[in-house]
């Protein structure tokens, strides 16, 4: 999940959740951004080195030139159209030079990220990428001048993209809905279960049909909610929770002591059926 952001910070957006939560999280710079793709082209480039390397000293000697063609062509485009696309659709979300720069792919509705989301957006790096460094690279001696500035603006449009627009999107961005967020490694957090009173323990009973209402998912968003203490999001979050598990608020009881237990309780669930080898990924999950 994307770190929550400072509501003052100029780069801090609203993020709201399907669960109508809204996290406030910090967009990435398009320094961080450019260092990240740096980065990501050295492993690529590097990548194809070896891959040279190993075909060359394989194939070559024996006469085998053709296979190690095939092979080079084969392994160039996988690592053109493929490996954006393989580490963004991953768990994490990003690339490794996104990883390294703490960044992250994420769609900016608040839903989870798709495997068609992330195609889309790099699809277009055929055209924000790809296609502007084979311009800048090809030579032609019968080319007029005219189609040169064309070509120059062209990849000036896409290259730029990023810096002409208040949310630093590209146009891949822009077609498959997502963003590229700041999420910096934290220090361990406090648990919330262990801070909670007592008392708490107590007071709530939750059954299990009511805690396998929601998933993991559920839970992070919960725990942004509570760490964030904002008193009208836990509002609006517990009286969503108790409408989903029909649950009777008592006259005493607060918002924030209903969702902490609900937290703990959750968490508890949820651990003891991965012991089983059971996860449950969201609210929609039957498993």
């Amino acid at each position: 999940m994307a770190s929550l952001a400072n509501p003052a910070d100029a780069d801090a957006r609203a993020l709201v959740t399907p669960e109508g939560v809204d996290l406030r999280v910090r967009l990435a710079a398009v320094s961080e951004r450019g260092i990240a793709l740096i980065i990501d082209l050295v492993i690529i480039v590097g990548s194809l080195l070896a891959l040279t390397i190993f075909v060359m000293s394989v194939f070559v000697g024996d006469g085998s030139g053709s296979v190690a063609a095939i092979i080079w062509l084969l392994g160039f485009f996988v690592l053109r159209n493929f490996y954006f696309t393989y580490f963004e659709a991953g768990r994490r979300a990003a690339t490794p030079g996104k990883r390294l720069m703490g960044l992250r792919v994420v769609a900016r509705d608040g839903a989870a990220l798709t495997v068609d989301a992330v195609v889309a957006r790099n699809a277009m790096r055929e055209l924000e990428l790809y296609l502007p460094v084979i311009f800048l690279f090809s030579r032609g001696t019968d080319i007029e001048a005219w189609i040169i500035l064309s070509g120059i603006v062209w990849c000036g449009i896409f290259v730029l993209f990023p810096m002409f627009n208040r949310d630093r999107l590209r146009a891949g961005d822009l077609i498959a809905g997502t963003w590229v967020l700041k999420a910096p490694k934290q220090t361990l957090l406090p648990d919330l279960a262990e801070d909670r009173p007592a008392v708490a323990d107590t007071a709530f009973a939750f059954t299990t049909a009511q805690l396998d209402a929601y998933g993991v998912k559920e839970l992070q968003v919960l725990e942004s909610v509570l760490r964030q203490a904002d008193a009208a999001a836990m509002e609006a979050v517990a009286e969503q929770i108790r409408i989903k598990i029909a649950w009777t608020k008592r006259p005493d009881e607060s918002d924030q002591e209903f969702l902490s237990a609900y937290y703990a309780s959750l968490r508890q669930r949820l651990e003891q059926r991965l012991l089983f080898g059971k996860r449950k990924r969201d609210k929609h999950d039957r498993t």
